[in-house]
């Protein structure tokens, strides 16, 4: 089911995703739909909940690939996060239909900040409390939301040179962290 939302929402942005279209799709009774996700919302929040796991998961690899440098490491993961959204059509559709306004997907990644936001900001700051135990924690988490923060900026309004987008993250939070 979810994975029949995932590719409607990838094709046409979720705005034009219909229970009647999901359940023919995915060979399953629009009431047992309603059964499992309560109604529409319900199953974008699914959607979302879903993806963003796929999507941390790839990020933590790429961090966890890079121990020994938090610069390269905050750069790998944020350069990662940027071509998985222009990359994974799901995410590429709520992003560039955001551009227009007309995406209900789009709060999860502005105005709630649960799931992605958060967990994200946890992701990261779990991360950086193992390869930089000796800097605060308060200074940790601030660096860690602003990697999110900077990288769900840049993949809503992409920089003319993304290249230069993880540089610029990983050294603002590098300098938060006192590390050069």
């Amino acid at each position: 089911m979810l994975e029949e939302a995932w590719q409607l929402a990838s094709k046409a942005g979720w705005d034009r995703v219909r229970v009647a279209d999901l359940a023919q799709r995915a060979e399953v009774s629009r009431p047992s739909i309603y059964a499992e996700f309560g109604d529409r919302a319900g199953i974008g929040t699914a959607l979302v909940h879903r993806e963003t796991e796929r999507f941390l998961l790839g990020v933590a690899e790429v961090l966890a690939g890079h121990r020994d440098d938090v610069a390269a490491a905050l750069e790998a993961g944020v350069g990662h996060a940027l071509a998985e959204a222009a990359r994974n059509p799901f995410i590429r559709a709520v992003v560039t239909a955001g551009r227009g306004g007309t995406d209900a997907l789009l709060p999860f990644l502005t105005s709630r900040p649960e799931p992605v936001f958060s967990q994200a900001v946890r992701l990261v700051a779990a991360w950086l409390s193992e390869v930089v135990p000796g800097a605060p924690e308060s200074r940790r988490n601030e660096a860690a939301d602003i990697v999110v923060r900077l990288a769900v900026s840049h993949m809503l309004l992409p920089a003319p040179d993304a290249g230069d987008a993880s540089t610029q993250v990983a050294r603002a939070a590098c300098a938060v962290l006192g590390r050069p």
